[in-house]
């Protein structure tokens, strides 16, 4: 199979043409009628929420719309009623007009250079009612000295909307026991954002919480279990009695937002919960979910003093299997944040599947090709981070601060930042994942390279194809005195 798939070959040549280049430039435009852009109000149309009865330059638009998305359908083999389903959605209109953005700016790359993030994770608050062992932010029960205020957060929501970014996350400490948490939700999700909350789901244990959560725009809720074992969970959390109400929070949003919200479970895999895979997606299944996500372990903030919990490169490669094989048999989503999944899958399935860290891919000819498209640790890539005090850094497991949203604007530290920028160029990458066949669809996790050996474009020390010794890494760090690493 040829690793450039016909959609992308194609798409080279569509974005070479002067006059494709020309007609998309005007679909980027702002629309005249009120909508954000002249592609925003064409999708709208073919989703059927405008009339199609408009003046000549709008059925221009939608005509030209109508022709380009049923191209883009057949060589993708997806169904009409698929798509026009997806673009109800007002999050995956600004996806699709991120992506036409992104390729007048930088034609077709591998991987592919974005005008803007397809996702913030913004730690609202240091503030939290839990005490992890593991926690990247170092979480306290009170918010921290220099957060940012209301109205600064609204500032932000409107940068992010004013970029066409899709989705935000909003993280923590917990946001949900901040007081701006719901009208932060509601602002971004009245602008069309999707906006998604990775939460320990204690909040959401009060039904009248959920409720009020969902009825202000949330659409997706992740919720954090680190054991299928309650007394497990609560010993690695550090409250008695969270398993439960964690376990009730997922019931309570997947009982009242059935039709409207996504539900996810995620697990930190250590040492420790290792051997819980499939129970872990078993557990899943029952509580109705769609997704369980397995995340990697960073060691960074109060992690750092616990990298004895990390998996060694041999027990990271078995549970990547084990989560792949899971993924094949279960009926929900099963995904993992370590981008050497990308490969496991792909060998595994024989090149018949692969599995990005960032999405869920459709079965067809054209997977490998459009996983160097897409996939592999997108820190700085394909999203940012945004700390409570309005620091931004490339992913919140990477704390190099790249720029302050009280200084500079959102879009300027992507374009400027010369650490999101090494970021985007996997060809950057040393030894041994700059060379590795797999780099664009893996290429290591760049806060693991960063929390060991202090340098983001070091080879992940977690991967088997590395051959490199993690001792040595921790060795660093335990002779630097255990502090993080000074940001290059």
């Amino acid at each position: 199979m040829s690793l450039e798939a016909d959609s992308i070959r194609i798409a080279r040549i569509i974005f070479r043409s002067r006059l494709s280049r020309a007609l998309l430039k005007r679909f980027l435009e702002p629309d005249p009628s009120g909508a954000r852009t002249r592609l925003e109000h064409a999708l709208s149309m073919l989703a059927h929420e405008r009339e199609e009865n408009a003046g000549l330059g709008c059925m221009l638009d939608y005509y030209f719309s109508k022709l380009l998305f049923g191209t883009a359908m057949r060589l993708m083999h997806i169904k009409h009623e698929e798509f026009e389903m997806g673009i109800r959605d007002p999050a995956i209109r600004r996806g699709i007009e991120l992506v036409l953005r992104s390729l007048l700016k930088y034609g077709v790359t591998v991987p592919q250079k974005l005008a803007a993030p397809f996702l913030i994770v913004w730690n609202f608050t240091n503030a939290c009612n839990l005490r992890c062992i593991h926690c990247y932010q170092r979480a306290g029960s009170n918010p921290g000295p220099d957060e940012l205020t209301s109205g600064e957060k609204l500032e932000v929501v409107r940068q992010i909307d004013e970029m066409g970014i899709p989705v935000v996350a909003l993280s923590g400490g917990e946001p949900t026991i901040h007081p701006d948490f719901l009208r932060v939700v509601e602002e971004g999700a009245g602008r069309g954002i999707y906006m998604a909350v990775a939460t320990n789901g204690m909040r959401f244990a009060d039904e009248e919480f959920t409720k009020r959560a969902l009825k202000a725009g949330l659409r997706y809720v992740e919720v954090s279990l680190d054991s299928t074992d309650p007394e497990e969970h609560d010993r690695f959390r550090g409250v008695k009695g969270a398993w439960e109400l964690a376990v009730k929070g997922v019931r309570n949003v997947v009982k009242c937002g059935e039709g409207m919200v996504s539900v996810g479970i995620a697990a930190t895999v250590t040492k420790l919960n290792k051997d819980e895979i499939e129970d872990m997606v078993r557990l899943g299944e029952e509580l109705g979910v769609d997704r369980v996500v397995f995340f990697n372990f960073i060691p960074t903030g109060r992690g750092r003093e616990a990298m004895e919990l990390d998996l060694t490169p041999e027990e990271r490669e078995d549970v990547l299997r084990r989560i792949y094989r899971e993924a094949a048999r279960s009926s929900i989503q099963v995904v993992s944040t370590a981008p050497q999944l990308a490969r496991i899958s792909w060998q595994m399935s024989r090149g018949g599947d692969v599995l990005p860290t960032h999405f869920t891919m459709p079965r067809s000819s054209a997977l490998k090709a459009v996983a160097e498209f897409i996939g592999g640790c997108g820190a700085g890539r394909i999203y940012m981070a945004i700390q409570p005090d309005g620091i931004v850094t490339p992913c919140v497991f990477m704390p190099i601060p790249v720029g302050s949203l009280r200084k500079e604007k959102l879009e300027e530290i992507w374009e400027n930042s010369g650490v999101i920028n090494d970021l985007k160029d996997k060809d950057l990458l040393k030894e041994p994942c700059g060379s590795c066949e797999y780099r664009y669809v893996c290429g290591g996790c760049r806060a693991r390279a960063y929390a060991y050996f202090g340098d983001y474009l070091a080879s992940d020390p977690g991967c088997l194809r590395g051959k490199i010794s993690r001792e040595s890494g921790a060795g660093a760090m335990m002779a630097a005195g255990g502090a993080s690493p000074a940001p290059p």
